[in-house]
């Protein structure tokens, strides 16, 4: 079942060719709801030419601050998760972290302080030196 979009408004470009865009339509059944175009996307209940039509040149560029706070929101996000899963759990757990020998630990507790210092690296966000997660 295909969806007709009338109206777009506030399409931001996504790339340098601007043919992926963060946008929102006039949903007919929803209103207006938040609705990202990308090449990628294999539903086909939205048009996304019909849309590409209606942004026309109407849309904003990002800045390059605007880009680099959404690389560093992505690096942040990507950062907690490894904190999350692989870290928080060992080091927040006393038995397993007594189980690990001295230099284990140091390996760990520098692996971390690595991770909650990447915000701190020259060329954050769009240079990043993730360190080696510690066997």
């Amino acid at each position: 079942m295909s969806v007709i979009i009338n109206q777009v408004r506030n399409a931001v470009s996504k790339n340098d060719a601007h043919t992926e865009f963060d946008l929102e339509i006039n949903h007919p059944e929803y209103g207006w709801i938040p609705y990202s175009l990308t090449t990628h996307d294999t539903d086909n209940t939205i048009n996304n030419s019909d849309l590409i039509t209606l942004i026309g040149t109407n849309y904003t560029i990002p800045t390059q601050a605007e880009k680099d706070a959404e690389t560093a929101q992505t690096v942040r996000l990507q950062r907690s998760i490894i904190l999350l899963n692989d870290i928080d759990p060992l080091v927040t757990n006393p038995l397993r972290w007594a189980e690990l020998t001295s230099e284990q630990q140091t390996a760990w507790t520098a692996y971390r302080t690595h991770l909650l210092n990447i915000p701190q690296q020259s060329g954050f966000p769009n240079t990043i030196n993730w360190s080696t997660k510690p066997e």
